[in-house]
């Protein structure tokens, strides 16, 4: 079986866990949230780990970093919905700590990643 690129990047195999952290995490959520915070919890954390694999499929290194930013946006996007899950008690005090640090790993891992990415080779001199 061919690994993929992506398959090897530390940030995509964290943005993995992290995804399946919050859909199981969520599936504890009220019923009437099924189409609400639940649905865009879970479509901002399948985002993170999308947007670094197809970022893998890109030539160009500005290719590469403009989809490790937009993951990196939904990575924040999770965190505000981590938050206003807390406020509405949908997440005790030890799982909302738990989600804010695999989403503070997450952050970090893909600042590295679009710092390696955003490294401009400049052409040898003359």
């Amino acid at each position: 079986m061919k690994i993929y690129s992506f398959e090897k990047l530390e940030a995509w195999q964290h943005a993995r866990k992290l995804t399946v952290w919050i859909y199981r995490i969520t599936a504890k959520y009220p019923e009437e949230e099924k189409f609400g915070i639940i649905s865009q919890m879970r479509r901002a954390a399948l985002a993170i780990a999308s947007n670094l694999a197809e970022g893998t499929s890109r030539v160009t290194s500005k290719d590469q970093c403009h989809f490790s930013t937009i993951s990196y946006s939904s990575t924040i996007e999770l965190l505000n919905d981590l938050i206003i899950s807390k406020d509405l008690l949908f997440l005790d005090e030890n799982n909302y700590a738990e989600g804010r640090n695999l989403i503070e790993k997450q952050t970090y891992l893909i600042s590295q990643l679009r710092k390696s990415q955003q490294k401009i080779k400049l052409p040898k001199p003359i």
